[in-house]
Order: structure tokens, then sequence, then C-alpha cells
């Protein structure tokens, strides 16, 4: 059996940057077990299988697998996936692409320059709020002063279909001082449904943008992420629900990956409508770095 795979960067200005993606086309003769085994092979943070070349039910049947399992919701692969399926499945330019993920229907947004895609946005399934955490217990998995948590707002879990943990900090340098400890970290997300900690401040190295973030996932397998769409959703969604800004409503620009010399840009548009509801978009750009077969 010969399949299809593409490899894209995904949240990235330029090529060979931002967080990398396979794409594999064409995977419903796949086992569970199968997608699994070629997750691991490619051995990037998640690989993504579309499973027929046609829609079905209002979208295209994606998986998404992490190394160690199916993941319901991610955001650099529903983004990447998107662009193969407009790419190298429609062959021609196109508005919208929906994706049939675990979580629901995701639709992805285009727009072109000189007939190429350029910036795509994914609308997220309307945020969940869980618990909050005690700033000294997080800045201890964080190795940091707790002084260094900003006080003014909640470390909070939130989920657009994968939880994360939102911690404010007060500055660059916090940020970048972020060290995990593995022992207390285990111990932090034992009971709790998130599993990855996002950090961020309201300072960037890029004086373009307005927030730095990383995003540590160790339960997953990776040490720190270049660019987490799933993450920075859940972001946007902290940052209207808690007034970060003092209004309802943002449209901001995120880098991530720095720390680790994938330096990556994520696009954030959110607000809180009439009924209370929090409408997230996440966006970013995606640029194709290779294509072959799987024999």
């Amino acid at each position: 059996m010969s399949l299809s795979f593409y490899l894209v960067d995904v949240f990235a200005e330029t090529k060979y940057a931002g967080n990398q993606l396979a794409v594999i086309r064409n995977a419903s003769e796949l086992s569970d077990t199968e997608m699994q085994s070629l997750a691991r092979e490619m051995n990037y943070s998640e690989t993504t299988f579309i499973m027929s070349d046609f829609e079905k039910d209002g979208g295209y049947d994606v998986r998404i697998f992490s190394l160690d399992e199916e993941l319901p919701f991610a955001g650099h692969p529903t983004l990447g996936t998107a662009f193969i399926i407009q790419q190298e499945l429609i062959k021609k330019p196109l508005d919208t692409v929906v994706l049939n993920l675990k979580v629901g229907l995701i639709p992805v947004s285009f727009s072109y320059e000189q007939g190429l895609p350029g910036e795509l946005w994914m609308r997220q399934i309307e945020p969940v709020f869980g618990t909050e955490l005690k700033k000294n217990a997080v800045a201890a998995v964080l190795s940091l002063d707790p002084a260094l948590i900003d006080q003014s707002f909640p470390v909070e879990e939130v989920s657009t279909g994968l939880p994360f943990i939102i911690v404010p900090l007060v500055s660059l340098e916090a940020v970048r001082s972020c060290r995990l400890d593995s022992k207390l970290y285990e111990e932090l997300i034992k009971n709790i449904e998130a599993k990855s900690i996002l950090v961020f401040c309201p300072e960037a190295y890029n004086n373009d943008n307005n927030v730095n973030a990383r995003v540590f996932d160790l339960y997953h397998g990776i040490a720190e992420d270049p660019a987490t769409g799933s993450a920075n959703g859940c972001l946007a969604a902290y940052l209207v629900k808690n007034r970060y800004y003092g209004k309802k409503e943002i449209s901001i620009r995120v880098e991530q990956g720095y720390e680790i010399g994938r330096p990556s840009l994520l696009l954030l548009e959110a607000k809180e409508n009439e009924k209370g509801a929090i409408i997230i978009n996440v966006g970013g750009r995606v640029f194709m770095v290779g294509k072959g077969e799987l024999c």
C-alpha cells in the first residue's frame, strides 16, 4: 500500500519556521494501531490522517495523533491539514474548508495572495473554563518566584476541545525564566483535566507582536511546543473572559517558539457576543516543505 504524505510548516512567517506537521492522505485502510505507529515514525508533535479525498457529512474526515494517543483537536494540525486539502485535493481557491474532527466540525477560512494561500483562520468551538489553580503551586512547577505571576488575573484551566492551564506572567524575563520541574508537574496535573501549560506576558521579542507565549506539554512527550493553535485559542478565550485588555474583544499577534529557535506567529481574534458566548478565531500562515510516498 502506497500513501501520499506532506510536510508543512504551520504558524510560520517564512518556510522552516513555525510548527512542522506531517499529513497523510487516503488513510481509510489504516488501522488505529498503524496510524499511531506512523505518528511515532514521523516524530512530529502531531500527525494527521485525511481519511478520504471526498467530503462526508459536511466536512473532510480527519484524525489527529500525537506520539502517544489520538487527540480530539489540535490547532496547527487543523490549519496544516486544511491547507493540504485545498492545495492537493481541491486544487483551486475557495473560501472555506471544513474538517470533521473528533471534537466536531471545524471550519477553516482562506485568504489569498497572488493566487496562493495567505492567512488561514480556524473557528474554534466555544470555550469551557475549569479549575482555578493556586498560584504558588504553579509557580513552583515553573521554578518561578510566585511574584512573577500576575496577581491581577487567575491561573485557570480553559478548553476549546483540548484543555490547557493558562498562566499570566508579569514580564518577558519571567516567561524566559520558566523551567519545568517534572516531579511537581506530575503532581499538579494528576487530579485535573488539563495536562499542558501555556505561560504568557504582554511583552514580545518582536515589537510588531503583542504577546510572548510558551507551551509546555511533557504529558504528551513535548518538552516545549513551538506553536500551538489549540493553546492559543484557549488563551484568546481567557483574555476576553478576564477582560485582560479591559474589553470583551481582542485582535492580537502572539509569538511563540522564540526560546527554542523556531519563532512562530499566531493571530488571535475573539469577542464575547450579546449572549455571553466567546467566539474564537485563530489564524496563521502555512508553507509546504515537502511531499512523497509512504510504502
